[in-house]
Formats: C-alpha cells, sequence, structure tokens
C-alpha cells in the first residue's frame, strides 16, 4: 500500500487550517497560548508532593532552630510554597496560609482545564472540518463532472477530508486533552496535601502577643 496514496494537500489543509482557525476564534489568546505550552508537559512525570513536603520539613527545622525569619533566605522553586512561606515569615496565621493555597491551587486548576477544554474544542472541531471537506469536494466533484482526472481528484478531497477529521480528533486532539485533565486532578491532589503541614507550620511560628500584667500596689511597698 503506497502511503502517499493517503497524502492530499487541499483536504489537509480544509482541516487542519480549519481546526486552528476554529481554536482561534472560540479561546482566547492566553488559553490557547497555554494550551500549546501544555505539550511540552505531557512527556514529564505526574506531579507529586514528596518533594515539597520534605523542603517543608526542612523549613521546620530552620524555623525551630534560626526563627521564622530566616526561611526569607530560602530558595524556593514552587511559586505556591513560596507564597506560603512568605506569608508565614511575615507572621499571618494557619487560616490566611491555607486559605492562600486553597486559591493557588484553584487558580491552578482553572488553568489546567482551560488549556485542557482548548485541545478538547480542536477535537469537535475537526470532524466538523472534515465534513466540510468532503462537502467542498464533492462539489468540486459535480461541477467537473465531464473531465474524469479532475473527478479523482475531488473525490480523493471528499474521502480524504473526512478521515484527516478523525484522526485528529481522535489520536491528537482528545488524547491531548485527556491527558492534560488527568494530569491536572493528580496535581490538584497532591497539592492538596501541602495546606496541612503549612499551616501547622504558621500556627507554630505565629508571633504571639506579650501581655503585661500590672504590679499590685502592696507588691510595690
Amino acid at each position: 500500500m503506497n502511503l502517499a496514496t493517503f497524502l492530499d494537500p487541499t483536504a489537509l489543509a480544509i482541516v487542519g487550517g480549519g481546526t486552528i482557525l476554529s481554536a482561534i476564534l472560540r479561546t482566547p489568546a492566553a488559553d490557547l497560548a497555554r494550551a500549546i505550552a501544555a505539550l511540552r508537559t505531557l512527556p514529564r512525570r505526574r506531579f507529586s508532593a514528596e518533594p515539597l513536603l520534605e523542603q517543608i520539613t526542612a523549613f521546620g527545622r530552620i524555623a525551630r532552630r534560626h526563627g521564622a525569619m530566616a526561611l526569607d533566605r530560602s530558595v524556593i522553586a514552587d511559586k505556591d510554597l513560596a507564597a506560603a512561606v512568605a506569608d508565614i515569615v511575615d507572621g499571618h496565621g494557619p487560616d490566611h496560609v491555607a486559605a492562600r493555597l486553597q486559591h493557588l491551587r484553584r487558580a491552578r486548576i482553572e488553568r489546567h482545564v482551560a488549556a485542557a477544554d482548548a485541545w478538547a474544542g480542536m477535537a469537535e472541531a475537526a470532524p466538523a472540518m472534515g465534513m466540510i471537506g468532503t462537502l467542498v469536494g464533492l462539489v468540486a466533484m459535480f461541477v467537473q463532472m465531464a473531465d474524469p482526472q479532475a473527478i479523482g481528484s475531488a473525490m480523493a478531497v471528499a474521502l480524504l477530508a473526512t478521515l484527516y477529521g478523525a484522526l485528529l480528533a481522535n489520536l491528537v486532539a482528545m488524547p491531548i486533552a485527556n491527558r492534560l485533565r488527568a494530569a491536572a486532578r493528580v496535581e490538584a491532589f497532591e497539592r492538596g496535601r501541602l495546606e496541612a503541614p503549612l499551616a501547622a507550620l504558621a500556627e507554630r511560628e505565629r508571633p504571639r502577643p506579650v501581655s503585661f500584667s500590672p504590679h499590685h500596689p502592696s507588691e510595690a511597698a
């Protein structure tokens, strides 16, 4: 079987170009850029909170020995953890730290969902673009009924456009969307594990008010 038989630039342009145009029109530019950038994460291992939990344990030892202010000199690559540690250094309590982590986690989930939705939208658009390519090929075929060679070329566009749309949707776009959603669910769960130890650290390092008790007059005498 000659694979070149299944290559048609016109059908490919209709399906590929139409799918891309649909994604541009229906998806905000920031979400579309995020969806493309998310392709780099597919070969990576699933997110695990274990390295961050070990780092939090080390921060607890540092704060116990040198005080919470010593954490301000720590190099923290993870943005969520860095924000929580900054709040602890500033003296915020556990409720504030937990609320900050929950907000950052929800915002991260929204970004992941937006990227996955962009690819799911392309999976929906690709078969429709394939049908459009089929209709274009059929119209071209009927217009050129007197030319057998032109009929064959138009028929190829009609059939291959449907094929390209099905392949693009089911072998490219939808698998990417599903993998991004699965990775987002794992990361959301793993990041939820950071809240309790960071809140406990914030509770331990929160500044305590100093109370002064006035001396009784008889004690002064």
